[in-house]
Order: C-alpha cells, then sequence, then structure tokens
C-alpha cells in the first residue's frame, strides 16, 4: 500500500511541473513578439548616475502581477543601471545591454508591489517604457545602493515625457 502512495505523490508532483512548463511555455509563445530595446548607448553619452541592485520583472502595463516573458528581461536579476544624458543602460549579467532612449520612456514613479516582490512603501522603481513593436510596459528595478527615488528622480531627468507621481 505504500507503493500506492509514493506512486500517486510522485504523479502529482510530475503534475504541477508539467503545469508549471506549459503555463510558462505559453507565456513565452504569447510574449515572442515582443523584444527589449538592445543596444549600446551612444559614444559621448555622458553618465549623469550608475545604480546597481535587482532587476525585478517586466509587466504589462499597470498589471504588476503580470510578467511578460521579453527575451533577456524575462527572469529577475542582478543589476547595473547607467543613466547618461543619451538614455538609461541597463545591464544584466550575461545579456545584451539594454537602452532605453529618452523618447522610449514614458513614465517614472515608484511602486510596492511587482510579480514576485512586494517591498517598503515606494521601494521599487516603476520604469513604463515602450518596445520596440510600440507596447507600453512596467520595468521594476530595486536598487541597492541608493534609494527608490534617487533612481526615479534620475530617470525623470533624462525623460522626454512630463514627471509623474507615485503608484502603486
Amino acid at each position: 500500500m505504500r507503493w500506492v502512495a509514493v506512486v500517486g505523490i510522485v504523479l502529482v508532483v510530475a503534475l504541477v511541473f508539467w503545469l508549471m512548463w506549459r503555463g510558462w511555455r505559453r507565456r513565452t509563445e504569447r510574449d515572442a513578439e515582443l523584444t527589449a530595446p538592445f543596444a549600446e548607448l551612444p559614444a559621448g553619452a555622458v553618465e549623469q548616475a550608475r545604480f546597481s541592485g535587482l532587476y525585478v520583472a517586466t509587466t504589462a502595463h499597470d498589471e504588476p502581477l503580470e510578467r511578460l516573458a521579453i527575451g533577456g528581461l524575462a527572469f529577475r536579476s542582478s543589476m547595473t543601471l547607467t543613466v547618461t544624458d543619451a538614455g538609461a543602460a541597463l545591464d544584466l549579467p550575461g545579456l545584451e545591454r539594454v537602452v532605453f532612449a529618452p523618447s522610449r520612456i514614458v513614465a517614472v514613479d515608484q511602486a510596492t508591489v511587482a510579480i514576485d516582490r512586494v517591498v517598503e512603501k515606494d521601494g521599487l522603481v516603476r520604469l513604463v517604457w515602450t518596445t520596440p513593436q510600440d507596447v507600453v510596459v512596467d520595468t521594476y528595478l530595486r536598487a541597492q545602493d541608493a534609494s527608490a527615488r534617487q533612481v526615479a528622480d534620475a530617470l525623470r531627468a533624462i525623460s522626454s515625457s512630463p514627471s509623474t507621481g507615485n503608484d502603486e
């Protein structure tokens, strides 16, 4: 009888893992058309600030619990964000540099919740930007060497859009 219980548990665990794999595969197929703006900063770009911390997630706009599987931005990672007069560069280990040109930045605010992270009030930076396919998305960052307000202010300073207030 014990073997029946073991087989039952193994089957349930296998089913759970299969469902997780299937869900992620459907998500990556759904988001396959979306790409990040991989590029280099223009030569002569003047660095204004540099921050290190965590890249938390990229989600559908105004849906902080709906992760997007954009190539290069699908998984949480450590990050370095370099803010220059020509845009912001997001460097994730082992991946191509993502550059947010000022014209792509829609808004910058602070947030408390993203798909896999809940922090103190306004502890995340929410960078709202348009993909090369003109889809508006939200990217969440968590600075470790500065406050979220300092990062948001640095990004707002280069944005071509008007500043926005804090959102959650």
